[in-house]
């Protein structure tokens, strides 16, 4: 992403033409962030917009050693855990749909599976994960946070941050496993 200074310049200096040229050069990099973390495109265009706002608001204390794109991509995760505590109140039950019974008698490499999956695929098993699982998997397998920080973020412990990314590498895995199984089933009936 190559974001110029003088398009900074002009959105600090609230020229709306400016700032809509910048959305339209952040909005692909935002929404793949915050559709790692929602479930639908609806609630990620929201938060986005929220986290753009807060980039635009910002703007004038923004670094320049900095790169651009590191920069809003903090100023996004930040956001998507803003949105996560404010709802956290509001989501008491946490629904997993159960993944039935099959046998897993060969082993998934996640190696292996990326070769046989596109991003897509692999968004929507994510998707299958609870709200609180895939938001600290996010952050520390694909975001690159340790544990304490994503404890102090989301206000649990380094241990139960620890024990989401176990959990969820386990459902992925079954997810894949069970992808796999289904899609060498569908291979044989052709």
């Amino acid at each position: 992403m190559n974001i110029g200074l003088e398009l900074i310049s002009k959105c600090i200096k609230q020229n709306r033409k400016a700032q809509f040229k910048l959305y339209q050069q952040c909005y692909p990099l935002l929404l793949g962030i915050c559709l790692r973390y929602e479930h639908n495109k609806e609630d990620a265009d929201h938060i986005v917009n929220k986290a753009f706002l807060k980039i635009l608001n910002n703007l004038s204390s923004y670094d320049l050693n900095v790169p651009f794109e590191a920069w809003i991509r903090r100023i996004m995760i930040n956001t998507i855990i803003d949105e996560y505590r404010r709802n956290k109140k509001h989501s008491h039950v946490i629904a997993f749909e159960e993944l039935g019974n099959f046998s897993s008698s060969n082993v998934m490499d996640f190696n292996d599976a990326t070769k046989r999956f596109d991003e897509q695929d692999l968004l929507k098993l994510l998707d299958k994960l609870p709200t609180v699982s895939k938001k600290v998997f996010n952050l520390f397998a694909i975001d690159g946070y340790p544990h304490k920080e994503i404890a102090e973020m989301l206000n649990i412990s380094e241990g139960t941050s620890k024990w989401h990314v176990s959990f969820a590498r386990k459902k992925l895995r079954e997810l894949l496993e069970l992808k796999l199984d289904q899609e060498a089933r569908r291979l044989r009936n052709l």
